[in-house]
């Protein structure tokens, strides 16, 4: 069975990739929608910044957001002058490692779809007068959909999964920063290999599900027998 400690390491993570795509969401979906559509030559210089979580090993990030969350870091210092204390080794400071950790698996995804638009749609929206926002919302939302939700699930699952970025930032303070993958690393350095195989299997589990979900998502049907293919 599972302990009350597993329990809460489970909350916390959900807690944590919630919160995480949450913000996301918010901040992924202009920057996708700015790369897709821009000309500009920045656009090479901020989708090799988005994409830097992919190549560069979590610890290595973790080390530099826990420099620049210590009193002397840019973080920290912005903090302290708004009266703060330090976001290392707190639930806050994770949600800020983290979020940075998990933009490319929001914004390639989004930015993917918006580019498969096209121009069509926007110059339609154009000539009945749609504002910006209302062909955002009536026109590329709906259009978009199955790319928010994959972005939405892949955000939350490598949220979930994270190891290096939370360990260097938060360390293993129960209920606080103890993770379900910090958890199960703990398990395995107490010989409680038991323990570590449940959570495991929970993880196994969800992942699993997740690429199920993710992989119907992206099935497109067939065309009907005799339908007009041209």
């Amino acid at each position: 069975m599972l302990t009350d400690s597993d329990f809460d390491a489970l909350w916390l993570s959900i807690k944590l990739a919630s919160i995480v795509t949450i913000i996301l969401l918010l901040i992924g979906t202009p920057i996708a929608w700015w790369l897709a559509r821009t000309t500009s030559r920045l656009r090479i210089i901020i989708s090799s910044i988005v994409s830097i979580p992919i190549v560069l090993p979590p610890t290595v990030i973790g080390f530099y957001f826990l420099l620049a969350m210590s009193p002397e870091g840019v973080i920290g210092v912005i903090t302290e002058s708004f009266g703060i204390k330090p976001l290392a080794f707190t639930f806050t400071g994770l949600v800020v490692a983290s979020t940075f950790y998990s933009l490319p698996f929001m914004v390639q995804p989004l930015q993917n779809a918006f580019i498969n638009v096209g121009n069509r749609p926007l110059e339609i929206a154009a000539t009945l007068r749609a504002s910006p926002i209302d062909t955002f919302i009536n026109v590329i939302l709906p259009i978009t959909k199955v790319g928010y939700i994959s972005a939405i699930i892949l955000t939350f699952t490598h949220t979930i999964g994270e190891f290096g970025v939370v360990l260097m930032i938060g360390g293993n303070i129960p209920e606080v920063t103890r993770v379900v993958s910090v958890q199960i690393y703990d398990y395995v350095e107490t010989f409680e290999y038991a323990n570590a195989h449940r959570l495991s299997l929970i993880m196994l589990g969800f992942t699993f599900i997740t690429l199920i979900i993710l992989f119907i998502l992206q099935i497109k049907p067939l065309p009907r027998k005799g339908a007009n293919l041209v």
